[in-house]
C-alpha cells in the first residue's frame, strides 16, 4: 500500500492548485470544479454529495482527491452558496473534525498493540493530513464568510435581513465561534504523537498562528464572546504549549502597537494561557521586550506608547505577582521622554500595590521582602508627584485616590500622600488640581481616623491617651521597654500597618464619642471612663494613629485659603471639585469649611452651568434636610451670618428652590414658627434670619408672607425690634415684596398704622446710628411700593425732617452762615439730625425718580395691552364678524399717526418730572430743589467738612444722589465730585464718590466723559477700598459697553501687581473677561499699554508679570503675527536701553508660528542698535530657542543661520561701542594736558620769583596742576568701573605715556606741594613730549 501524500499548508489558499508542480508527494488539488457555472439546483445536489461522501466515508476521507479537490472548490466559492449548502458544508467539516480529535488520543494505544510499524505510520499520516486539512478548510471559510461580510455591509443589516437569516437558519456569528472553539480544542490535545515531536511543525503552528492574529485585526468580529475567547485560547496554546513565543509575542506587539481596541484581549489572552498552563513564559517575554525597547522610538510613536501602557496596566491588574516580579524592567522607562509611558508605569506600580502583596502566607523573610518591595514601589508613586508632565501627575494623584479607595495605603504613609495633595492644589495645570482635589476627598472619605476629624477633638483625646501611655511606660522597667519597642524595619512613623489598623478598626465604636464636638468641654474630667485598648504595644499604636489622624486634619485644614481661591479660577472643574471636597470637609467637620462654603454662595452668578448646579447642589446637600424643622434652622442661622453679597446669592438660590419645590410648604411653615417665637430658644436674631429667609422665599411665590401680615407688623415693629434693631429693617423687606392682593388688604386693615410706624422710625430717633440709615432705606422703599399716593407722603416726610432740624427760619440763617463761612449755627444744629435729614430727602428724591420711571412703564404696558387688543378685534373684522363694541378710536388714532405723538408726549412729560424733582428750585414748593441747592454750597464749604467728618459722608453721599438725578445739577457740581474725590481725607467719602461717578457715568455718559482721566486716577489712590472700588466701577463699566477703553487703561493694568491680593485678582480677572470680548480688544491694547508702562517706575518683576498676562490672553495667531510686526516697530526711534529690554521681554513672551519668525527676521533692520545690549540680546536668544522646536527643517535652518548673524552683529556692536568709549575717553585726556601744559608755561615765570629758605620753590600754579591731574584720574576711574573686561586693558595701553608722567605730582596735595625748579621744568619738558608723541600717534 502506497502512502498518503503530505498536506503543508499553502502561503494563500489558491496556492494549493499549483503544489503538484513543485513537488508530486505533497497533496494538491488536481481537478478543480467551478461552481459558479452550476445552477443553483446543482449546486445543492453537489453539496449534498459531499456532505454525504464526508459523513459516510472515513475521516480521512477528506485526503482522497476526490473528496478534497470538491471541498476545496466549495470552499473557495464559499461566498456564493446559499445557507442551506453553507450550513451543510460546515456541519460537515466540523462534525468530521470533532470526531477525528478522540482519535489522536486512542493512536497511542493502538500503536502500542501493532507489531509492525508501517500501518501505525501510514495511520499516523492519514490523521496528520486529515488534521491539518480540516483546519484548512475550517480557517479558509471563516476567511471567506469575514471578508464577504464587511464592516459597512455589516451596519447596514436591516432588520428584515435579520429576519430572513433567522428564518434560513445561518447564524454566522454562532457558526464562526463553534469553528475556532473546535481549533481550540483541537491545540488541547496531544499533538506529540501526531507531529512526532513535543511540539507541532513550524508549518503548522506558522498557520494557525498567521490566521488567529489575522482575525484579531477586525474589531466587530471581537464584540462575539465566544470568537474572541477562542482566539485567545489559540494563541496561548501556541506561544505557552507549544513553545512557539518569540513569534507569538512580535505579532502580539506588532497589533498592540496598531490597534486599540486588541489591547484588552491580548491581556485576556496572556493572562489565560499563564493561568491554564501555569506558566508565565508569554507574559514575562513581553514585558521583557517591552522594557528592552529603547525609551525614545515611544516618544515619535505616540499612540503606540498609549496602546502599550494600557496593555501593561490590564496585564498588572490580571497578573499582578508575576508582572511584580519583572517590574524591575520597566522602572527604566521613567526616565523616558513619552509621558504616556510614564502615566502606564504609574498605573502598573498602583495595581501592583493594591493587589501583588495581599497574601499573607509565607515565611517572614518573604514578607519583609515583600514589604520592602511595596514600600519601594509607593516611594517611587510619590516621587512620581513632581514629574515634569502634568499628565503624569494627575495619573499619579488618581493612582493614588484609586489605592486610598481599596484601603491599600499604609497609616505611616497617609500623610505624606495627603501633604503632597495639598501642595498640588497649587498645580499650574487644571487637570492636576482636579486629581488633588478628587485625591483628597477619596482620602477623607475612607480616612482610618474617625467620623469626625475636629482638630480640638483629636487634641483632647490624644492627650488622654498619652497620659495613659505614660502610666503604662512608668509601670514598666526600662528594658522591657526597649525590648517592647518596635523596630523601623516593621513600621513607618512608629506605626505597625497591620496592629495600628486592627486596634484602630477594634475601638472604632467605642472611641467614637471622642470624636464629636460636644465632648470637648467636658473631656478632661472624664480620664477614666476612656476606652481601654489593652496592653502597652496597643496603646502605643493608637497614640501613633491619634497622632497621624491629627496631623491628617491639620493637613486638610490648611489647604482652606487655597480652596478659597480655587473657587474663584476660571476652570469650571476646579470650582466644581472644590465645592465637592469643601462639602466633604464639612461632613467630617474640618476647622474652616464652614467659612469656605459661604464664599461658595456667590458663585451661583456664575455664567457657566454648570457650576450654578454645583452649587445649588451643594446647597440642597448641606442646608436642605428632610427634617423641616432643622432645614429652615440651617437656612436662618446662614442667613444670620451671611454678608449683603451672601445674602442676594441665597436668595437666588432660595427663590429658585422655592420655584422648583425643593423647599416645601412645611419647612416655609417651619421658619413661620421660628420666627413667631412658637419654637423654643428662639432669640431675635433667629426670627429676624427666618423673617429675611420668608423674604427671599417671596421673591419667587409672593403669596407666602400674606398669611402673616399681622405678625410682621407686630413683631416687626415691636419689642422685639428694639432688642434686634435690624428686625425692623427686615419687617420693611418683607412690606416690599408682598403682592397687589396683600397690600390691598394691608392698607384696609393697618394702613394707617403702618405707615404710622413706618413714619416714626424715618423721622424718630428710637433706632441707633449704625441700624437707622439701613433701615430707613428701605422704609422709603416700602412706602413708595404700597401706599397708594407715595409722593404726598414722601413730602410729608421731608417736611418733618426738616422740621426736625432747623426750626422755624432756622434754615435760612444756617444757610447765610454757610455762604459766609461761619460754622456758629452748627452748635445749635445737631450735625446727626442734619445727616439724617439730607439722607432722608436725597432717598426720596431718587425714590421719587424711580417711582416716575415705574408710572411711566405702566402707562406704556396699559398701551401696549390696548393696541394688541385692537390687532385683535382687527383680525376678527377682517374675518368678516365684525364687532360692533370695539372703540373706533384706535383705528383713526393709528391713521393719523397719533399713536407715536402719544408716547412722545409720555417721554416729554416724563423727563419733566424727573427735571421738576431737582431742578424746579424756582417753584417755592419745592422742597427738594431748595435742599439741592444748600448741599451744594455746604459741601463746597471744605473746612467745615473736614471739622465734621460724618456730615461730610452723609452730604456728599446726598449729593451724588442729587447728581444722578438731574443732569444739570449733575453739570453744575461734577468738578465739586471729582474735587472732594480726590481731596477728602475720609477713604469712605472718596470710596462713595468713586461709586456714584460709575452710576453717573451710566446716566449721563456725555457728561463724564471729559472726566475719564481723573476717573482712572483713582486707581492710584492711597486708600485700598477707594482702589478696589474704582477697578470694580471701571470693570463694570468697559465690560458692560458703557465706558470706551481709553489710553489710561495702563493704569488698570498696573493694579495686577498690587499690594492687595483681592484687587490684584480683580484686575487679572477684568483683563480675563476683556479677552473675551469681540476680536480681544487687549490685542489692539498691548502696543499702547507697553509704551505706557515703559515710561513708568515699575520693578522688573512687576512689568514681567503685567505683560504675561496680557499677553498670555491672546489666543489666535493672526495676532501674534501681527504683534511682531508692532512691537520690532516700536524699536525704530527709541533710544532708551530700557525700553529696549521691555519690547524685547514683550517679543519674547509671544507664541511665534512660522509667520512670526519670518516676520522677526525680515524686521532685522529695525532693532538692529539695540542688539549691542546683553539683556536684549537673551531675549532674542529665548525667541530663537522657542523657534527651533517646532519650525520645519528648512526653516529652521534660516533660523540658525538667522541666530548666527545675531551674535555676529551683537559682537560686532559691542567693539564699536568700546571703541568709541575708548577713543572718547582718550580725546578727554588728551584735552586736560594740553590745557595743563598751556598753564604751566604762562604761570612759569612766576613761578621762579616765589623761593623759601631751603631753595624750594611753592609753585602757585601746583593746586591747577594737581586739580587737572585729579580730574584726569576721577574720569579715568569713572570710566573703569563703567567697562570691564577687555576695554581696560585698552584703556592701560592707551594711556602710559601720560600715567608714568603724571604720577610724581598725584602724590602731594595742592596745598602743600612744595618742588624744585628744575623738577618742574623737567615736568613740562615731559608732558610736552608726551603730548607731542600722542598727536604722531
Amino acid at each position: 500500500m502506497t502512502l498518503s501524500r503530505h498536506f503543508v499548508f499553502p502561503h494563500n489558499f489558491r496556492a494549493l492548485e499549483a503544489v503538484e508542480e513543485q513537488d508530486d508527494n505533497l497533496l494538491s488539488v488536481q481537478n478543480p470544479f467551478n461552481i459558479s457555472s452550476m445552477r443553483p439546483s446543482q449546486l445543492e445536489e453537489f453539496v449534498k454529495g459531499v456532505s454525504f461522501d464526508l459523513s459516510d466515508k472515513e475521516l480521512f476521507c477528506i485526503e482522497e482527491p476526490n473528496v478534497f479537490d470538491r471541498v476545496y472548490s466549495l470552499v473557495g466559492g464559499f461566498s456564493s452558496l446559499s445557507p442551506s449548502c453553507k450550513i451543510n458544508l460546515v456541519e460537515s467539516l466540523r462534525s468530521n473534525f470533532s470526531v477525528l480529535l478522540p482519535n489522536i488520543d486512542s493512536l497511542s494505544r493502538v500503536s502500542e498493540g501493532e507489531d509492525d510499524e508501517s500501518p501505525v505510520i501510514e495511520r499516523l499520516t492519514s490523521h496528520r493530513n486529515a488534521f491539518k486539512i480540516y483546519t484548512f478548510f475550517l480557517f479558509s471559510i471563516i476567511f471567506a464568510e469575514d471578508s464577504n461580510i464587511s464592516p459597512n455591509n455589516n451596519a447596514k443589516v436591516t432588520t428584515t435581513a435579520r429576519k430572513k437569516q433567522m428564518a434560513n437558519s445561518w447564524n454566522w456569528e454562532l457558526q464562526r465561534g463553534r469553528m475556532l472553539n473546535l481549533i481550540a480544542n483541537s491545540l488541547d490535545i496531544n499533538l506529540s504523537l501526531l507531529f512526532g515531536s513535543s511540539d507541532p511543525d513550524e508549518n503548522y503552528l506558522s498557520f494557525v498562528v498567521k490566521n488567529a492574529f489575522s482575525l484579531f485585526e477586525n474589531a466587530v468580529l471581537l464584540r462575539d464572546t465566544d470568537t474572541k475567547d477562542a482566539l485567545c485560547r489559540i494563541i496561548g496554546a501556541c506561544a505557552t504549549k507549544y513553545h512557539y513565543t518569540a513569534q507569538s509575542c512580535a505579532s502580539i506587539l506588532h497589533l498592540i502597537h496598531k490597534y486599540d481596541f486588541v489591547v484588552i484581549h491580548m491581556a485576556d489572552a496572556v493572562a489565560g494561557a499563564e493561568k491554564k498552563y501555569a506558566d508565565g513564559t508569554l507574559a514575562s517575554y513581553l514585558i521583557r521586550e517591552i522594557g528592552r525597547t529603547n525609551p525614545k522610538a515611544y516618544v515619535k510613536d505616540t499612540m503606540g506608547a498609549e496602546n502599550i501602557g494600557r496593555f501593561l496596566v490590564e496585564l498588572a491588574d490580571r497578573l499582578p505577582k508575576l508582572v511584580s516580579t519583572n517590574i524591575g524592567l520597566l522602572v527604566p522607562h521613567f526616565g523616558g521622554e513619552s509621558y504616556k509611558i510614564r502615566n502606564a508605569l504609574v498605573g502598573v506600580l498602583g495595581r501592583l500595590v493594591a493587589k501583588a502583596f495581599k497574601d499573607v502566607d509565607g515565611e517572614v523573610s518573604s514578607k519583609s521582602v515583600r514589604l520592602r518591595t511595596k514600600q519601594a514601589m509607593m516611594e517611587i508613586l510619590l516621587e512620581r508627584c513632581r514629574d515634569v508632565s502634568a499628565y503624569t501627575r494627575s495619573r499619579v494623584l488618581q493612582v493614588w485616590a484609586e489605592l486610598c479607595e481599596e484601603h491599600s495605603v499604609s497609616i505611616g504613609l497617609w500623610n505624606e500622600v495627603a501633604e503632597v495633595a495639598a501642595g498640588r492644589l497649587e498645580d499650574r495645570s487644571a487637570i492636576v488640581r482636579k486629581s488633588a482635589l478628587n485625591l483628597l476627598i477619596m482620602m477623607l472619605q475612607h480616612n482610618p481616623f474617625g467620623p469626625q476629624l475636629r482638630i480640638v477633638s483629636f487634641d483632647a483625646t490624644l492627650e488622654q491617651y498619652k497620659r495613659k501611655l505614660s502610666e503604662f511606660e512608668s509601670n514598666i522597667p526600662s528594658e522591657s521597654v526597649e525590648h517592647i519597642l518596635p523596630s523601623e524595619n516593621d513600621t513607618y512613623y512608629g506605626i505597625d500597618d497591620v496592629n495600628a489598623e486592627e486596634v484602630v478598626k477594634e475601638q472604632q465604636e467605642s472611641l467614637a464619642d471622642s470624636y464629636l464636638p460636644h465632648s470637648e468641654e467636658g473631656i478632661a474630667e472624664k480620664d477614666t471612663s476612656l476606652p481601654d485598648v489593652g496592653n502597652l504595644e496597643q496603646t502605643r499604636a493608637l497614640v501613633a494613629s491619634l497622632e497621624a489622624g491629627l496631623r491628617f486634619s491639620k493637613c486638610v485644614s490648611a489647604t482652606m485659603p487655597t480652596l478659597v481661591q480655587l473657587m474663584a479660577s476660571s476652570s469650571s472643574s476646579d470650582v466644581e471639585n472644590t465645592i465637592l471636597l469643601l462639602m466633604r470637609c464639612k461632613q467630617f467637620q474640618i476647622d474652616g469649611a464652614e467659612a469656605c462654603l459661604h464664599k461658595m454662595l456667590p458663585l451661583v452668578f456664575s455664567q457657566d452651568k454648570s457650576i450654578y448646579e454645583a452649587v445649588e447642589n451643594a446647597f440642597i446637600t448641606i442646608y436642605i434636610k428632610k427634617n423641616p424643622v432643622e432645614t429652615a434652622k440651617n437656612l436662618l442661622n446662614l442667613a444670620i451670618d451671611s454678608n449683603i453679597g451672601d445674602q442676594a446669592a441665597m436668595e437666588f438660590i432660595i427663590s429658585a428652590l422655592v420655584s422648583k419645590g425643593d423647599i416645601s410648604t412645611s419647612m416655609i411653615s417651619a421658619l413661620w414658627d421660628f420666627f413667631c417665637f412658637n419654637v423654643s430658644g428662639t432669640t431675635a436674631e433667629k426670627s429676624r434670619g427666618a423673617l429675611s429667609v420668608l423674604c427671599m422665599a417671596a421673591k419667587s411665590s409672593n403669596m407666602i408672607l400674606g398669611s402673616h401680615l399681622q405678625d410682621i407688623i407686630d413683631i416687626g415693629f415691636g419689642r422685639w425690634a428694639k432688642v434686634e434693631p435690624l428686625l425692623a429693617r427686615t419687617a420693611c423687606i418683607a412690606f416690599q415684596r408682598l403682592c397687589e392682593e396683600d397690600k390691598k388688604k394691608l392698607l384696609l386693615s393697618n394702613g394707617s398704622r403702618v405707615f404710622g410706624i413706618l413714619e416714626s422710625l424715618i423721622t424718630g430717633f428710637w433706632l441707633p446710628d449704625n441700624i437707622w440709615f439701613a433701615a430707613a432705606d428701605k422704609a422709603i422703599s416700602a412706602i413708595y411700593s404700597t401706599h397708594p399716593a407715595p409722593e404726598a407722603k414722601a413730602a410729608d416726610l421731608v417736611k418733618k425732617s426738616i422740621n426736625s432740624v432747623f426750626h422755624s427760619n432756622g434754615g435760612d440763617k444756617l444757610q447765610k452762615d454757610i455762604d459766609n463761612g461761619n460754622d456758629s449755627m452748627l452748635t445749635t444744629v445737631q450735625v446727626g439730625k442734619l445727616g439724617r435729614c439730607l439722607f432722608v430727602v436725597s432717598h426720596v428724591a431718587m425714590n421719587q425718580l424711580v417711582y416716575i420711571e415705574s408710572c411711566a412703564r405702566k402707562i406704556q404696558k396699559q398701551k401696549i395691552r390696548k393696541d394688541k387688543m385692537f390687532d385683535d378685534h382687527q383680525n376678527v373684522h377682517d374675518n368678516g364678524s365684525m364687532n360692533t363694541n370695539v372703540p373706533m378710536d384706535s383705528s383713526i388714532n393709528a391713521e393719523l399717526g397719533l399713536a407715536a405723538s402719544e408716547e412722545a408726549i409720555l417721554d416729554t412729560l416724563t423727563e419733566r418730572a424727573e427735571k421738576e424733582i431737582v431742578s424746579g428750585a424756582s417753584n417755592d414748593k419745592n422742597l427738594i430743589g431748595q435742599c439741592g441747592q444748600f448741599l451744594s454750597r455746604l459741601c463746597r464749604n471744605f473746612s467745615l467738612m473736614q471739622k465734621y467728618p460724618d456730615l461730610q459722608a452723609s452730604a456728599v453721599l446726598a449729593l451724588c444722589r442729587f447728581m444722578i438725578i438731574d443732569a444739570n445739577y449733575c453739570e453744575a457740581n461734577l468738578q465739586l465730585l471729582f474735587t472732594v474725590v480726590e481731596s477728602a481725607p475720609s477713604e469712605i467719602v472718596r470710596s462713595n464718590c468713586t461709586i456714584a461717578l460709575g452710576d453717573l457715568a451710566v446716566r449721563f455718559p456725555n457728561l463724564l466723559e471729559p472726566w475719564t482721566e481723573k476717573m482712572y486716577s483713582r486707581l492710584q489712590d492711597p486708600s485700598v477700598s477707594v482702589r478696589k472700588n474704582a477697578v470694580l466701577v471701571l470693570s463694570h463699566l468697559i465690560l458692560n459697553d458703557m465706558m470706551k477703553v481709553k489710553g489710561y487703561i495702563n493704569e488698570m493694568a498696573i493694579r495686577v501687581e498690587d499690594d492687595n491680593e483681592r484687587i490684584s485678582n480683580l484686575a487679572k480677572l477684568f483683563f480675563h473677561e476683556l479677552s473675551k470680548k469681540g476680536s480681544n480688544p487687549i490685542y489692539n491694547l498691548l502696543p499702547d499699554i507697553l509704551g505706557k508702562l515703559s515710561n513708568q517706575n515699575l520693578r522688573w518683576e512687576s512689568f514681567c508679570n503685567i505683560m504675561q498676562l496680557l499677553i498670555g490672553s491672546i489666543k489666535k495667531d493672526k495676532q501674534m503675527e501681527a504683534l511682531v510686526e508692532k512691537l520690532c516697530n516700536r524699536f525704530s526711534g527709541v533710544t532708551d536701553i530700557r525700553q529696549w529690554e521691555y519690547i524685547s521681554y514683550c517679543l519674547s513672551q509671544l507664541a511665534f508660528t512660522e509667520k512670526g519668525m519670518k516676520k522677526l527676521m525680515e524686521a532685522f533692520k529695525i532693532y538692529e542698535h539695540a542688539l549691542s545690549e546683553d539683556s536684549v540680546m537673551e531675549h532674542f536668544r529665548s525667541i530663537i530657542n522657542k523657534g527651533k522646536k517646532f519650525v520645519k527643517p528648512e526653516l529652521k535652518v534660516c533660523i540658525e543661520e538667522f541666530e548666527e548673524k545675531l551674535n555676529k552683529f551683537h559682537i560686532e556692536k559691542k567693539e564699536q561701542e568700546l571703541a568709541t568709549r575708548n577713543a572718547q575717553i582718550h580725546r578727554q585726556k588728551v584735552g586736560t594736558m594740553e590745557k595743563f601744559v598751556e598753564d604751566c608755561n604762562s604761570r612759569g615765570e612766576s613761578a621762579e620769583s616765589d623761593t623759601s629758605e631751603d631753595g624750594e620753590v611753592v609753585d602757585p600754579c601746583m593746586e591747577g596742576v594737581t586739580q587737572c591731574l585729579d580730574d584726569v584720574s576721577s574720569l579715568e576711574s569713572g570710566n573703569s568701573k563703567e567697562h570691564s573686561g577687555m576695554s581696560s586693558e585698552v584703556v592701560e595701553s592707551e594711556t602710559d605715556d601720560v600715567e608714568v608722567q603724571s604720577s610724581k605730582i598725584d602724590m602731594k596735595g595742592a596745598s602743600k606741594s612744595r618742588v624744585k625748579k628744575s623738577n618742574i621744568k623737567d615736568v613740562n619738558s615731559n608732558i610736552s613730549a608726551s603730548n607731542r608723541n600722542s598727536r604722531s600717534k
